[in-house]
């Protein structure tokens, strides 16, 4: 039995590797953009940058010391160097797939910063392996700027798992989704007609203003935004503002919202306020060819008819009077139910025996 020569015996006490295997080893070199590995074998292997991470401009040396234990897997037993080529990368993603396999196959929710904004959606990472989140997955809104999402971390689900065809789905907007429609089922269940509840303003438009109620947006009605006139909802409200509002009206999944509260109802104590008899003031609020309209108090409007404007004849309203202008007047009529208040200049020029029914009467 010939015995064997030095060589053959440390040839001997290394192990075989093969293409593909999955091995452990010990960082003994960090260059910029190569690491070097003791793997037990007779060879050195060698990690490319590309074959370390996805940053074509990374320093190794920055992210891996001399010592370091990795796993990593073989690419090739011979460079043609006589150096084992590694790849690290590979390995982690192909555990990372793995892992986004089992979730997608048990719709588990899984969390990743986004590592990437791409033209079209969102890229994350998950153990390695890539994630895509299309724009139109992202939320359940339109996003205009993706951007402000770089580096977060978001939730979603893998939706599409076909790692062969490089296709990988996230979805992040049915989470929401499932999130808005639990903060619906919850706030319903607790609100009532009446309720005096607090939201933020989402949207404004020029019938009304949409407010963000936690998860259930109310319409707040231009006419229901107060007890006076409201002539452009954007000139009161911008999105963000905190308001308190009171649920006029539910239906269905639809709230309409008021800022009419009954305590600050204007006719309250109309009569009381507007006792027929009172004298008043006002201002003009606007005019017709009949009369004109005069605003008491927000949310009460009392008519100046031209035949009560002066005792001397007026043709239109607008010859003697403007929009804004401040006037005093008697009120001559009251009708709580119809919400209505007629007035009287030409009373107060009234002789001092004439009474106000007389008046009115000698012009009808």
């Amino acid at each position: 039995m010939s015995e064997l020569t030095f060589e053959q015996m440390l040839e001997e006490s290394f192990k075989t590797i093969r293409n593909g295997e999955v091995v452990d080893g010990t960082v003994i070199d960090v260059k910029p953009d190569e690491i070097v590995l003791n793997i037990g074998y007779k060879a050195d292997g060698i990690i490319t940058r590309n074959e370390y991470t996805n940053d074509s401009g990374a320093d190794l040396t920055t992210m891996v010391s001399v010592g370091d234990a990795m796993t990593v897997k073989v690419l090739k037993v011979n460079d043609g160097e006589g150096q084992v080529l590694l790849t690290y990368k590979r390995l982690a993603a192909e555990k990372g797939n793995e892992r986004l396999k089992e979730a997608y196959e048990n719709h588990e929710v899984l969390k990743a910063p986004v590592t990437q904004i791409l033209g079209g959606g969102l890229s994350v990472t998950v153990e390695g392996a890539r994630v895509f989140i299309p724009a139109s997955l992202v939320s359940d809104t339109y996003e205009k700027d993706l951007g402000k999402y770089q580096d977060q971390e978001i939730e979603f689900v893998i939706s599409e798992f076909n790692p062969r065809r490089n296709r990988v789905i996230g979805d992040r907007r049915q989470l929401l989704v499932a999130e808005r429609a639990e903060k619906q089922r919850e706030l319903f269940e607790r609100l009532n007609v009446g309720d005096t509840v607090e939201g933020v303003v989402k949207n404004v438009t020029d019938f009304g203003a949409f407010i963000d109620l936690g998860g259930v947006d109310g319409l707040l009605h231009i006419s229901e935004m107060s007890w006076g006139r409201v002539e452009n909802p954007k000139k009161v409200f911008k999105v963000g503002d905190a308001v308190k509002v009171l649920v006029k009206d539910i239906h269905d999944t639809k709230i309409a919202l008021s800022l009419k509260f009954p305590e600050t109802n204007p006719w309250a104590n109309a009569s009381e306020d507007y006792a027929v008899g009172k004298e008043i003031c006002g201002r003009v609020a606007r005019m017709t060819d009949f009369g004109a309209f005069v605003e008491l108090a927000p949310g009460v409007d009392a008519l100046l008819h031209v035949s009560q404007i002066s005792r001397a004849h007026v043709d239109k309203p607008s010859d003697v009077l403007s929009v804004g202008q401040e006037i005093t007047a008697k009120i001559v009529d009251l009708n709580e139910a119809e919400k209505k208040i007629s007035l009287s200049m030409k009373v107060l020029e009234a002789a001092p025996e004439e009474s106000v029914e007389e008046s009115v009467q000698e012009e009808e």
